[in-house]
């Protein structure tokens, strides 16, 4: 099965339902598969090997997503946000390819690589004005994302159909949205945040109102104008919405029913402070990787009201998890050795299932067994609600002692001063390595001293813990959807 399926199948229950709104035009599901149909047509025509996206999120991203299934081509959206040399690289490792977007970049970064490059509204029209395509496209490569490349150079991780509609199928019941149900789609259409959500719910037959970019202003604006009854956030997104409001935004969102939120750590203050906000609206942790396919672990709405309410330290903690895997998926947390571990002790999460593809261009990453090894660390509890504590290349190894970022980071967010912190390895003639720390001091407060910081962690946390080197920062580096970028805070500490 196809990805461009959902498309076609939405089309064919109901074609005249709007399906999309962006920049201010209203697409139905029928208007939305013959503009794919036209866009595959001129895929195929161009011989290229590849369909990229250089731009924000339009109805260009749409088309091209479900142009490129139907023309049995590998999609590849770019983060336009890369400088250009890291642009450049990627131009070419997908070279030639058939680009909307960014045509003068193109021109400038890869003349020479061969792609066919027109603008988003050049694209567009073609699209619609040309015959399309209607059979559907080959069952191989959907997707090749680029990874974030947090820690390392970003590797190309391939998604193919099965993977994508394994995911859709396993956790969306198809045209299950009435027609008042809207979605808004705010996530970069580089992210397979973004690409999920607008399977998902072109599959269910949900609205998608997309957001070229974010921002709190224009996101409360188009939930009180569309009607908005869902979106999906990154925590740093949520914070900046919650922060408008305490801040007297008026926002009529009566509409809102429900957001899902994922892409980096919640902080805990922040989901409190959301579901006291929000008393109707049901929250949910969505935990994934571009390698899974997006979602394999959630936190439901109920555990959230649960937690929130709950006197129980146990029961509260949960909100700190990423909640359970998915019906069809497995998670197992094993040692260095590769050996599962038991409830609550911590390790590397491992990730089986149909919808987790652990491929990447160069090699797949799956063990004999079909499990998937995502670098990030973390530990079950006895009731197998998942808890991570950052990524598995992120630990200190201080004279032989492992030691997690995020024990340490936790321990500091409970200084009244402090707004934010990132714990890392510094290199040490010593011991190896030892911890630095790196602090954002909150609006109006003194920064703690040296002493103080290093003080409370040898309370909290044994001695080999306690920062050798402490920063003040005016903010930490994070990416777009809120990941904290540790290599920019290593590097803080060599000069």
């Amino acid at each position: 099965m196809n990805i461009s399926l959902f498309l076609q199948m939405a089309a064919d229950a109901d074609a005249n339902r709007i399906g999309l709104v962006c920049d201010g035009r209203r697409w139905s599901y029928g208007t939305l598969l013959r503009a794919a149909q036209g866009a595959a047509t001129l895929i195929r025509e161009s011989g290229c090997t590849h369909v990229s996206l250089l731009d924000e999120s339009s109805e260009a991203a749409t088309i091209a997503l479900f142009g490129a299934a139907l023309a049995g081509i590998p999609y590849v959206p770019l983060n336009y946000r890369l400088a250009d040399e890291d642009l450049a690289g990627l131009l070419h490792r997908i070279a030639p390819a058939f680009i909307v977007g960014d045509t003068g970049r193109v021109e400038r970064l890869a003349r020479e690589d061969g792609h066919t490059v027109h603008s988003r509204t050049d694209f567009v029209g073609k699209a619609e004005r040309t015959a399309g395509l209607i059979e559907e496209g080959e069952e191989d490569v959907a997707v090749q994302l680029f990874t974030s490349g947090t820690t390392a150079a970003p590797k190309a991780a391939i998604l193919r159909h099965s993977n994508l509609v394994s995911y859709i199928v396993g956790s969306v019941e198809f045209g299950s949205a009435t027609e008042d149900e809207a979605r808004l789609v705010s996530v970069p259409p580089y992210h397979i945040a973004g690409i999920a959500s607008l399977l998902s719910t072109t599959y269910a037959m949900r609205k998608v109102v997309l957001l070229s970019a974010f921002d709190p202003d224009t996101w409360l604006a188009a939930v009180a104008s569309e009607g908005v009854t869902s979106a999906f956030l990154v925590p740093t997104m949520l914070g900046r919405i919650i922060a408008r409001l305490d801040a007297g935004a008026n926002a009529e969102l009566s509409s809102l029913r429900s957001i899902a939120y994922g892409g980096g750590p919640m902080p805990r203050e922040l989901i409190d402070r959301a579901l006291d906000l929000f008393p109707n609206v049901d929250f949910a942790n969505s935990y994934g990787l571009t390698e899974t396919s997006s979602t394999v672990a959630i936190l439901g709405p109920e555990e959230h009201r649960e937690a929130h309410r709950s006197s129980d330290p146990k029961v509260r903690a949960r909100l700190a998890s990423v909640g359970r895997p998915l019906p069809t998926v497995e998670i197992e947390i094993r040692d260095e050795e590769g050996r599962p571990l038991p409830a609550g002790e911590r390790g590397e999460v491992y990730v089986r299932g149909d919808q987790v593809s652990g491929e990447y261009r160069e090699r797949s990453a799956l063990d004999a067994q079909g499990w998937f090894p995502t670098r990030d660390a973390g530990y079950m509890d006895e009731e197998g609600y998942l808890f991570l504590a950052g990524r598995a290349d992120d630990v200190i190894c201080r004279g032989g002692e492992n030691m997690s970022p995020g024990e340490i980071e936790d321990v500091l967010l409970t200084h009244p001063a402090i707004a934010d912190a990132a714990a890392v390895a510094v290199p040490s003639l010593e011991w190896g390595e030892t911890v630095g720390v790196a602090i954002v001091v909150r609006a109006g407060q003194q920064p703690p001293s040296d002493e103080e910081v290093k003080k409370l962690i040898k309370d909290r946390l044994r001695s080999s813990r306690v920062p050798e080197r402490v920063l003040v920062l005016d903010a930490l580096p994070y990416n777009e959807m809120g990941k904290l970028l540790r290599r920019e805070v290593r590097n803080l500490f060599k000069g």
